[in-house]
């Protein structure tokens, strides 16, 4: 699978929530994998010294890496293991910019709110400028923080953008993640979604979201 990336332009939408997961979820599997976290607020470094204290979980190793070089560090971590998930700022950073340079695959976490709405066009034209370096990057939409209230119809109007305006180097993710508070609990701990497994809806979501990263 290479070198996945969670990031975008806009902070507070869970990219490091999302990356956390999947990570956990790969190494469950018996992956050798790396989470790089490459956020300076190091939110996803300190998640992972948490999850050392947790008991009868897998390993999640963890390093930081900031500035110039890290393109070239990535590509020889990716060397070292099956998966690296990187965990970038959210901001057009010079991390996010390495990290798309290299990557095969991006994720965009997108709340379902007009002003979270406005940074997709911004993170098209970033991609698009990334793939002409790296071809074989392919970037997706993800919306998260959806809201749990059927009533509350942000997320299909958030689609339905999407659908209209038809960014030429996003896709938008069939699974959504629902706005729960055992997301936050579990990554307290230090632990995945399923591994806290007090929240079996939460867990259903996060599932179908690792199943279409990973297996899609």
């Amino acid at each position: 699978m290479g070198i996945m990336v969670f990031g975008g332009e806009k902070g507070g939408t869970g990219k490091t929530t999302m990356a956390t997961n999947i990570a956990a979820m790969l190494a469950a599997e018996g992956r050798d994998v790396l989470l790089l976290d490459t956020d300076r607020q190091g939110t996803a470094s300190f998640w992972a010294t948490i999850r050392e204290e947790a008991e009868s979980v897998p390993r999640v190793s963890c390093v930081q890496k900031f500035g110039k070089g890290l393109a070239a560090q990535i590509r020889d971590l990716e060397k070292r293991y099956d998966e690296v998930v990187i965990d970038a700022g959210g901001r057009d950073s010079m991390e996010l910019r390495y990290a798309l340079g290299v990557a095969n695959r991006a994720y965009i976490p997108v709340q379902p709110f007009q002003f979270d709405i406005w940074t997709i066009r911004q993170m098209d034209s970033l991609v698009e400028m990334a793939q002409g370096l790296n071809s074989s990057l392919r970037a997706f939409v993800v919306l998260n923080r959806v809201s749990a209230n059927p009533a509350v119809q942000e997320d299909r109007e958030t689609r339905e953008y999407m659908a209209t305006e038809r960014f030429a180097h996003l896709v938008l993710m069939e699974s959504a993640l629902k706005d729960r508070i055992a997301f936050r609990k579990a990554a307290r701990d230090g632990l995945a979604i399923g591994e806290w497994g007090l929240d079996q809806k939460a867990h259903a979501e996060m599932n179908q979201f690792f199943e279409e990263v990973c297996r899609g």
